[in-house]
């Protein structure tokens, strides 16, 4: 039984998630080098099996590159709906079960299942619940047992592919300072030059150095390294139900009917919080869409998608939502959309939904967003005709160009989205 104040957290973690997903569709991919990511050379890797791995391939790499490594490489566009249902599937397996879950990304878990030893042995249950995954899905995965998230993290990675690894407490430091720094989750490309340019190649040395230097050299991620590092994670399991939504509501000066600005608002508040979405690094699959009539009778209505942050994905659904949603043909008072069942998600993972020029223009757009302010780059769509002129007028005259996207009338005046130089 842990000691008082011992936490017993387990990390999940599906192997290959994308490639095994395929796998299960198409038993002819088993034991061959695959690659799940953008069709053309200018497209990029978003998931590789183990044996692609073994000629040098990993995840954000360009395809031309894999393509050089292996010329023998099965590549595949991806599905991400299909991907999406067996991520669903997984986590309505662990949450029939487990006591508290966090669902971290389309393929990982987390589950606190601290006081399990009080009735059943904490690794017997872990175990248990793997064979249950498997058995009904049939997809490996992997775990790690430990007293907290980042050693749980790191064990998983050492358990793959499709084991598993219990590290207790008294046994965490002689597992983690033999290993890499590269280990260390939120140790990215350039951290870990900086520390291998100091001379810190281990956990265990980068473990020594004062916690004081740390933060001089990374700032406040260097604590938080520097805490991983010795085993230091008291970040909480946050169950589904808790974890945030993002969503945005309109209430209109005066109520109203008009087609035009209920499209143009429903269109630029889900504009706004996909962005916000993009920047945090966050994915969702469930989109809800909220109309409160003059009367104030409210209706709200969901649907769940695929994992996406992409506006033109998600503009798709909420039109859809509300036209389903308004029926009654009565003054409308307020609008909002709600995304929900948000996880993380880096950007790789919409990579093989739409074409390299799509995934190119968002990461130019949300570029200029972060470097010029949130209003920097708009659909004219989600704008008012006047508005826009007096918005984009001046801009034009001041730095040559403005980048806006559909509309009609007017807004046919302005440059198209995909006139913006990427």
């Amino acid at each position: 039984m842990p000691e008082s104040g011992e936490k017993n957290i387990i990390h999940l973690d599906l192997d290959t998630f994308f490639v095994s997903v395929e796998r299960l569709i198409n038993s002819r991919l088993k034991g061959k080098p695959v690659i799940i990511g953008g069709a053309s050379d200018r497209g990029v890797v978003a998931s590789c099996s183990y044996e692609a791995r073994q000629y040098g391939i990993h995840s954000a790499m360009p395809i031309r590159m894999a393509r050089q490594l292996c010329a023998d490489a099965i590549i595949l566009r991806g599905d991400m709906e299909l991907y999406s249902r067996y991520s669903n599937l997984v986590t309505g397996i662990i949450e029939s079960v487990a006591p508290v879950v966090e669902k971290a990304s389309v393929d990982e878990h987390y589950i606190d299942i601290t006081g399990m030893d009080r009735f059943y042995g904490s690794l017997a249950w872990t175990q248990e619940l793997r064979r249950k995954i498997i058995r009904e899905t049939g997809l490996p995965i992997s775990f790690g047992l430990s007293v907290n998230k980042t050693v749980s993290k790191i064990a998983t990675g050492e358990a793959k592919p499709n084991g598993e690894k219990q590290v207790p407490a008294e046994g965490v430091k002689p597992f983690l300072h033999p290993l890499p720094i590269s280990k260390i989750p939120m140790i990215g490309e350039k951290t870990f030059h900086l520390l291998r340019s100091m001379g810190i190649a281990t956990i265990g040395t980068l473990s020594l150095i004062p916690v004081e230097m740390m933060e001089k050299v990374l700032g406040k991620n260097g604590i938080v390294i520097w805490k991983k590092a010795n085993g230091i994670d008291s970040t909480p399991v946050t169950p589904c139900w808790e974890q945030k939504s993002i969503s945005s509501e309109r209430t209109f000066d005066n109520d109203t009917t008009d087609p035009v600005l209920l499209n143009n608002v429903l269109v630029g508040m889900v504009e706004k919080i996909a962005y916000e979405l993009r920047k945090d690094q966050k994915l969702t699959s469930c989109v809800t869409v909220k109309i409160r009539y003059s009367n104030f009778d409210t209706h709200t209505l969901q649907k769940r998608i695929p994992y996406t942050s992409f506006d033109h994905k998600l503009m798709e659904t909420a039109k859809e939502l509300f036209k389903r949603l308004y029926q009654r043909r009565m003054l409308i008072r307020l609008i909002g959309v709600r995304f929900s069942h948000l996880v993380h998600g880096t950007p790789q993972l919409n990579l093989f939904e739409d074409t390299p020029e799509m995934v190119h223009l968002y990461q130019a757009i949300d570029r200029m967003r972060r470097r010029y302010g949130k209003k920097a780059v708009i659909r004219a769509v989600g704008m008012g005709e006047e508005s826009l002129i007096h918005a984009v007028l001046p801009r034009i005259k001041r730095d040559g160009c403005f980048a806006l996207e559909g509309g009609s009338g007017a807004r046919e005046q302005f440059l198209q989205l995909s006139d913006f130089p990427v």
